[in-house]
This record gives C-alpha cells, sequence and structure tokens, in this order.
C-alpha cells in the first residue's frame, strides 16, 4: 500500500483567496470628481467642514484611489489641509 505524500497534495481552491482581493477587477467604470462638478464647494484652508471629509480619523489624509478626487484637485486639497494644520484650525 502506498501513502499519499501530504505535501503535494494539491489544496482545494477557493474563489477568494487572497490574492483576488489585490488583483484588478474586470469592471471599467467612470468616477467624476466631486470637486470638478457644477457648483463644487470651493477647496480652501478656512472650508473646514469640507477639509474634514477628507481626512482620516487618525487625521491623515484620505488617498485619491478612494475619495475619487482628480489629481490637480488633490494636489491642492493637500496644499490646503496643510495650511489648516499649521494654523491650527483642525
Amino acid at each position: 500500500m502506498k501513502r499519499k505524500n501530504k505535501k503535494f497534495q494539491k489544496k482545494s481552491s477557493n474563489s477568494l483567496n487572497k490574492l483576488s482581493l489585490f488583483q484588478k477587477s474586470n469592471n471599467k467604470f467612470s468616477r467624476i470628481c466631486p470637486l470638478s462638478v457644477k457648483k463644487a464647494p470651493v477647496v480652501d484652508y478656512k472650508n473646514i467642514s469640507l477639509l474634514k471629509k477628507y481626512l482620516s480619523d487618525n487625521g491623515k489624509i484620505i488617498s485619491s484611489k478612494i475619495t475619487s478626487v482628480s489629481s490637480g484637485k488633490q494636489k491642492k486639497l493637500t496644499k490646503e489641509i496643510k495650511k489648516a494644520k499649521i494654523l491650527g484650525l483642525l
């Protein structure tokens, strides 16, 4: 009687393995920047309610991939958040 070698047995494939979380999905959709649309709020260091939306609980700036802000507006947003932090508004 031969033993089955456990080292070389193929594991059952799970549809939700660890790599599937980090791989790009096939779904393509466009995101619209919330700061570039008509009647968008002005990005300014005095507009604290807007700036708080783009900060985490720890006070870190949330990335544009999560918030879907365009790269130009993200740079302006970071400058204004840093200004507000220096002045003590945030």
